[in-house]
């Protein structure tokens, strides 16, 4: 096994040729790492994913809860990390409760950078039964430009590789309080979301904003744990706006400067 150092690397400085104003010349860029990580509950493998490797914990802890594995951190009882020459493997060991809810609707999952629910082993698995959202508090357009215009900050392995996506928490207001990236927007958002579990912080108490598109994996994994509102900086999909009029979730995409659009439940946000 590696030490952590070398697990949590986040990119690569790679040499290449770069042509600018018609010269070549030598010069290095930073890339930012991909590996496949699988996660492996009690023993048994269930997902393998394309991931930056870094915040491994929060990533497993996340998706187990943005995927229905666990209903609460509760039931994750114990995580151990290795790294083989294929990747890095999460052990996460769960109770017995939620270990056979998964056997139940078991799923053999491909990483999911691009695609989104490539593996999925039937149409009953992709809309799986989410809750219903309590009556948020309204989103502020203010709050929302001010948290637009601070995530740039919280981005820096982006800008130095400009290839990850970002998934931030922000207060009511627009103040950005985490921030997590990744090559894969869902894993952003998983970790983002393991963060918050583990600091036992309020998923009602704010909303979400993503540097990426709002699909409906995307819209799912946040409503499944109680986010009342995602704000994305590109297009939402037809389905994304369906599923988060349908539970109750505020969706806002094309978040831009400071303009964007209300597509799902814009009665929730206030008036300027």
């Amino acid at each position: 096994m590696d030490d952590l150092e070398t697990i949590e690397r986040r990119s690569d400085r790679r040499p290449v040729k770069r042509l600018r104003g018609g010269t070549w010349m030598d010069a290095h860029d930073e890339l930012a790492e991909e590996v496949p990580i699988a996660l492996e509950y009690n023993g048994i493998s269930h997902a393998v994913m394309l991931a930056t490797p870094a915040d491994l914990e929060e990533f497993a802890l996340g998706f187990s809860l943005s995927e229905g594995v666990i209903a609460s951190p509760r039931e994750c009882h114990d995580m151990a990390t290795s790294r083989g020459d294929a990747g890095i493997t999460l052990h996460i060991t769960i109770g017995n409760a939620a270990f056979a809810r998964l056997k139940e609707r078991r799923r053999n999952l491909v990483g999911r950078t691009g695609c989104g629910l490539c593996g999925t082993e039937s149409l009953e698995h992709v809309l799986r039964p989410l809750p219903c959202l309590a009556q948020p508090r309204p989103l502020s357009p203010a709050g929302i430009r001010r948290a637009l215009a601070g995530l740039d900050a919280l981005q820096p392995l982006n800008r130095m590789t400009g290839g990850t996506h970002a998934a931030a928490w922000c207060a009511p207001d627009g103040e950005l309080r985490l921030a997590f990236e990744d090559v894969g927007r869902h894993n952003a958002l998983d970790k983002l979301i393991g963060a918050m579990a583990k600091s036992r912080m309020d998923f009602a108490d704010g909303f979400v904003l993503i540097t990426s598109r709002a699909s409906v994996e995307m819209v799912q994994k946040a409503i499944t744990v109680g986010i009342p509102a995602l704000v994305a900086i590109s297009a939402p999909t037809a389905l994304a706006v369906r599923v988060a009029q349908e539970h109750g979730m505020t969706l806002i995409a094309f978040a831009r400067g400071g303009d964007f659009v209300a597509y799902a439940n814009r009665g929730n946000i206030e008036a300027e």
